[in-house]
């Protein structure tokens, strides 16, 4: 049986409600939200109203209508970015993104010219408030961060740089990729303009489903990026104004939001603070063990203060790869290898020519996966040292 530490890519298992819900829905109805009036479609769009009033409950935002869905994350920053940048805006980001920031926003350079400036965060991943302010300049229109590492797990301090966002009249997008669902986020809390998020990652949806919460003040700027059918105003050649229409055209994935909502009521269930709560106490199991093994290089904070559950190694006399292979065909150990997505974060920390293994611990997890791993490294570095 696999031992599965690749959360920090998509969660595993899924909880049994959101197999069961998408289930039936696929079986027993599978209208198609609004469009029509018949009883499946309406369901249907009952489903998706749900969903958004979940969504707009569980980030404690103000307007459900203002709760847009997206296929993904990366979707959802595309649009985002795309509905309001102009040629002349000055644009801050990190060396800590991951490419759903990075590659938008280098075609934007690109294609309008804008000017973008990447803040370089400290050798152990964390964006300082300060470097943020010092970058801003006259021109400087929009801030967009991830909350979190998908490298090293590091929480950046959001909620102050969105006050400095604030003070300077400055828009601020978040990507939540790796922090929606892990730990409790207060839209107002973190005083942003909009936040992007995916379903299938802490949020313990399915794949293909995300989307981005928008204020007015950034609503009032944005433009449509995609326009299509909506159900509504149909007799209009113009894509609607209103909201969510205004960014949701063609036939939304009502099965993954389906997925999507049944995964939001079991993390009500269980409760945010009791899922945090267990991560963080496996993640002290694993950093307890891995801080006793010279052999091991762990990159970011090496303790649980300002960080999430993902890790990132490298062994002694092991290249990434190596080490990713032997953990997963002698230990049935799933991990991924790499650069992750983020190659600037890789340089920020010295790995950006191996990469490292990431090791990402989810709910389901248990006690005994994490001694079972803390083995297997120990076993596999004392063959290494035997063979060589």
């Amino acid at each position: 049986m696999n031992i599965y530490l690749d959360n920090a890519s998509t969660s595993f298992p899924k909880p049994p409600e959101v197999i069961k819900s998408m289930t039936d829905f696929m079986f027993n109805f599978g209208g198609n939200s609004g469009r029509g009036s018949s009883s499946a479609a309406l369901k249907s769009g009952h489903i998706v109203y749900e969903c958004r009033e979940n969504i707009k409950e569980f980030f404690s935002f103000k307007r459900s209508e203002n709760v847009i869905f997206t296929n993904n994350i990366t979707s959802s920053i595309n649009i985002l970015l795309n509905s309001i940048v102009k040629p002349d805006w000055h644009i801050i980001t990190s060396s800590m993104e991951h490419n759903s920031v990075l590659r938008p926003l280098f075609k934007l350079q690109k294609d309008l010219g804008v000017e973008l400036t990447i803040v370089d965060a400290s050798e152990d991943g964390f964006i300082s408030v300060e470097s943020i302010e010092k970058a801003i300049t006259k021109k400087t229109k929009l801030v967009i961060l991830s909350h979190c590492s998908n490298v090293v797990g590091n929480m950046q301090p959001l909620k102050e740089i969105g006050l400095v966002c604030k003070k300077h009249r400055i828009y601020f997008i978040i990507d939540s990729a790796q922090t929606a669902g892990a730990i409790p986020m207060n839209f107002e809390e973190l005083n942003c303009n909009a936040l992007a998020f995916t379903g299938h990652k802490s949020l313990l949806g399915p794949q293909g489903i995300g989307g981005f919460l928008i204020d007015d003040e950034l609503n009032n700027i944005a433009d449509s990026v995609f326009v299509g059918g909506t159900g509504s105003s149909s007799h209009s050649l113009i894509q609607p104004d209103f909201l969510p229409d205004k960014f949701e055209s063609g036939t939304l994935n009502t099965p993954g939001i389906v997925g999507l909502n049944s995964a939001i009521k079991f993390i009500n269930k269980e409760s945010i603070d009791a899922i945090h709560e267990k991560e963080m106490y496996l993640s002290k199991i694993f950093l307890d063990g891995i801080n006793n093994m010279n052999f091991i290089t762990l990159y970011g904070c090496r303790t649980l203060s300002n960080r999430l559950s993902t890790f990132s190694i490298n062994m002694k006399n092991l290249c990434s790869n190596e080490l990713s292979y032997f953990l997963d065909s002698k230990y049935n150990i799933v991990n991924r290898t790499g650069l992750h997505c983020a190659p600037l974060a890789h340089k920020t920390i010295g790995t950006d020519v191996d990469g490292t293994v990431r090791l990402s611990i989810g709910y389901f997890n248990t006690e005994e996966d994490i001694y079972f791993l803390l083995d297997a490294l120990n076993k596999l570095y004392k063959e290494i040292l035997y063979e060589f």
